[in-house]
């Protein structure tokens, strides 16, 4: 009688602690979804910084550079959100002054201020947040190159350049030709997971 009633109350624990667990999964998962997604922005800022410093210089056009570590630093914070720009600029940033010799933390600095400029750009306009890259790659492309312009000249030789501004602009239009094809279809990818994913849940 005994060993039945406690066998009994043991079920009713198990089935209690199984229904707990249950009704808390949908929060470990939202938990670790994010540790996820900076593991993945640290490891696309990566691949991304070393196409950038190797293929980058082939695919010179005139004056104009492209500069993918920051286009898709700006993509992917408003896009994804700012914590995984800030992992991706700040990586992804490293990694570039480590390849191309620039003073450690110039990049970083450079996309790290792209992604707050992407983060305000994003936010007045929710509904439109497809189409914000259009318009903040090219805009934060300019800022991106005259901060490195800047940093680099600080430890370098003084160099005359007439306009600075005008000879990194050529670069902004190449970079916002890129966020022109990628940024809205990598948006509105994220908008229907994100959409498919509380719909599962």
């Amino acid at each position: 009688m005994g060993y039945c009633s406690d066998d009994a109350g043991f079920a009713v624990r198990s089935s209690l602690r199984g229904l707990r667990f249950a009704s808390d999964f949908p929060q470990l998962a939202e938990d670790r979804s994010p540790l996820m997604s900076l593991l993945f922005a640290a490891i696309g800022a990566t691949v991304t910084a070393l196409l950038e410093s190797t293929l980058g210089p082939h695919l010179t056009v005139g004056n104009a550079n492209v500069h993918p570590v920051l286009v898709a630093a700006v993509i992917w914070t408003i896009a994804v959100g700012i914590d995984g720009g800030i992992v991706f600029a700040f990586i992804g940033g490293l990694v570039l002054d480590i390849l191309l010799g620039r003073p450690l933390g110039a990049s970083a600095f450079a996309v790290l201020v792209a992604v707050g400029g992407a983060a305000l750009a994003a936010r007045p306009l929710p509904r439109l947040r497809t189409l914000a890259p259009i318009v903040a790659v090219p805009v934060l492309s300019l800022v991106h190159s005259v901060l490195i312009y800047v940093l680099t000249s600080a430890s370098q030789a003084p160099g005359a350049v007439a306009d600075p501004v005008g000879l990194f602009i050529p670069g902004a239009i190449y970079d916002g030709l890129l966020g022109l094809l990628i940024g809205p279809l990598a948006v509105s990818i994220h908008d229907r997971r994100a959409v498919v994913e509380r719909l599962e849940w």
